[in-house]
């Protein structure tokens, strides 16, 4: 199997520096290279519970699609996602993308469709992989997060992953959306 590029959603709403490190040493560890987007802080979306840190990473796998989500399930675990109340996530990993594939594998429908309706993941999104083009809606992130209206409050806080600064300071000082 040749490498897939994979774009994943990350967040988090306890103790969420702590998690979302975790996570993204654990991927580290499993794929290699990791890219991160800036991170953001965004009010919770159907749920009441502490404000969310969020980012989108994007790795390359020759996993199939299934192993990769029970890895990924597998990190989320270890990280204390399935012991907490459903409004506590203490990491949660959602395949957003796996190459170009669309439709429904096994319970996981690809692309998610959280791409296109919460600005936790569109933003972050635009921002790591612009030029990239969503296979349904067939334009790319940054044209999506520009022409898409979503009505949700997030803004981007500093992070620092071991010695990367995930947030860029200019970005740091834009306005929340």
């Amino acid at each position: 199997m040749s490498l897939v590029d994979v774009y994943l959603g990350l967040g988090s709403n306890l103790e969420r520096e702590k998690h979302l490190n975790a996570g993204l040493d654990a991927l580290q560890a499993l794929f290699g290279e990791v890219q991160c987007s800036p991170v953001f802080e965004s009010e919770p979306v159907g749920i009441r519970s502490a404000c969310f840190l969020n980012l989108v990473v994007h790795i390359k796998t020759r996993m199939p699609l299934s192993e990769l989500n029970q890895q990924l399930k597998q990190i989320e675990a270890i990280n204390g996602r399935y012991s907490q109340p459903s409004k506590v996530l203490s990491l949660d990993i959602d395949v957003l993308l796996y190459g170009q594939q669309t439709g429904d594998y096994a319970g996981i429908t690809l692309p998610r469709a959280e791409i296109l309706k919460n600005a936790f993941v569109l933003w972050p999104l635009a921002l790591l992989a612009p030029e990239v083009v969503h296979p349904l809606a067939q334009r790319s992130f940054l044209e999506l997060w520009q022409q898409t209206p979503i009505n949700q409050r997030l803004w981007p806080v500093p992070f620092f992953w071991r010695t990367w600064q995930l947030t860029p300071p200019a970005l740091l000082k834009s306005s929340v959306v």
